[in-house]
């Protein structure tokens, strides 16, 4: 009886309730956006930096060489010498180096000059066909395969640059030999192949002509061909112990012209400034709960005074004050469920759009359907306690009802 006039009640007025819900919805929406998106955001960034002491590039930004090299969601700080880097990578600290080329697209994702162990650092293998092994053969991610369609001897043009709409490389035709596994990491958008592929595709180490003067006659000259230097754009290290990742970064600093980044640093950094973001958010979700416990407890005061007669019938024909009481209290509850269970959802639904926007800006994908269940749980728990608070007040003057005073004043 009470549950089914309490749900009566809520609908006495029902733009006032559809208003305190909605106020309700909205800042449950916005708590459980965060709290999905800080969470699935930390563990992307984590995940993919696994195996990763160190990136090793061109003098920038630390943060901007970690993205672009680790994350792929940044433009690369420059080019570094080849030969340069292999100094360091066949260091005794190292444990494993593995290069990394940009240099061209297709169709918007990437194309990285690597080698096979770039895949084995994702925890990935090729389920169709085979690794790379010639120039102009790749493995792609598992998501290039679904959303383009390609197959294993399929062919393509690569487009120079980040742009889709780049200058075409057409004489150069790339063979897909394998499709990697799916991993829910940055090598899933993927196209992969060796570092010899992108010199290829922009004629790194074939030389350049120069006229020489022959020696023994002035006016014979002959064209000398003079190798180019080989460049590629970063080396993710991994070392035998830590000593490497403290002592490093000054030391390369100091005797050459790159940089060592930390990902661990520079992401660390870059949440600290992700969470001012979020923590005011969520601050202004939880002041626009306060708000919509205070119409909630408006509602039920306004919606009392209106209602003495009825709940002094209800005491006349056996009602308790308990069960008067309880009715007040369970109307609340009800609005604060139903809002929860919208904001869940729109919650959902938004961080749905924000995962296609932000797969298409910078191949990183959310999932909407995971359930926190001890930050959502509580999260329900906060929302029951502003109901009951906002009931708290109208539940006791309910209860204190004098039911031949009303009555005489019906």
């Amino acid at each position: 009886m009470i549950v089914k006039l309490a749900w009566k009640n809520i609908w006495f007025k029902p733009l006032n309730t559809t208003l305190s819900m909605l106020l309700l919805a909205a800042s449950v929406a916005i708590i459980t956006l965060l709290i999905l998106l800080q969470k699935q955001f930390e563990e992307q960034f984590s995940n993919n930096a696994d195996n990763v002491d160190l990136v090793l590039g061109a003098q920038g930004s630390p943060l901007q060489l970690v993205l672009s090299s680790v994350y792929q969601v940044d433009a690369p700080t420059g080019n570094i010498n080849y030969d340069s880097a292999r100094v360091w990578m066949r260091h005794p600290f190292v444990q494993s180096a593995i290069p990394l080329a940009f240099g061209d697209n297709y169709l918007g994702y990437k194309i990285v000059g690597t080698t096979p162990e770039y895949l084995e650092k994702f925890n990935s293998s090729v389920n169709e066909g085979k690794i790379f092994q010639k120039n102009l053969e790749v493995v792609i991610g598992a998501s290039v395969a679904k959303k383009l369609n390609l197959k294993v001897g399929d062919t393509f043009q690569g487009t120079h640059g980040d742009a889709k709409e780049g200058e075409k490389h057409e004489e150069f035709d790339y063979l897909v030999t394998g499709i990697a596994s799916p991993t829910g990491k940055v090598i899933d958008n993927l196209i992969v192949c060796n570092v010899e592929t992108v010199w290829q595709m922009h004629d790194e180490g074939h030389g350049e002509a120069i006229q020489e003067e022959h020696e023994h006659d002035e006016h014979a000259h002959e064209v000398v061909h003079v190798e180019s230097p080989k460049e590629i754009t970063a080396v993710l290290l991994k070392f035998r112990n830590k000593m490497g990742i403290v002592t490093w970064p000054r030391m390369i600093a100091q005797n050459t012209k790159m940089q060592a980044a930390s990902p661990a640093i520079e992401i660390n950094r870059l949440f600290t400034l992700f969470g001012v973001g979020l923590k005011t958010l969520e601050y202004l979700a939880y002041g626009i709960m306060l708000i919509s416990g205070i119409s909630i407890f408006i509602a039920l005061f306004n919606r009392l005074k209106e209602r003495k007669y009825e709940f002094a019938l209800l005491r006349l024909h056996g009602a308790t004050r308990l069960q008067i009481l309880l009715v007040v209290i369970v109307e609340s509850l009800f609005l604060c469920i139903t809002g929860y269970l919208f904001g869940t959802v729109i919650g959902r639904i938004a961080l749905g759009w924000l995962s296609a926007a932000s797969e298409e800006d910078f191949k990183m994908a959310f999932n909407p359907t995971e359930i926190i269940w001890d930050k959502e749980g509580y999260l329900f728990i906060v929302t029951l306690l502003v109901g009951i608070a906002a009931a708290l007040i109208p539940a006791i003057k309910a209860y204190r009802l004098n039911i031949s005073k009303t009555l005489a004043n019906g």
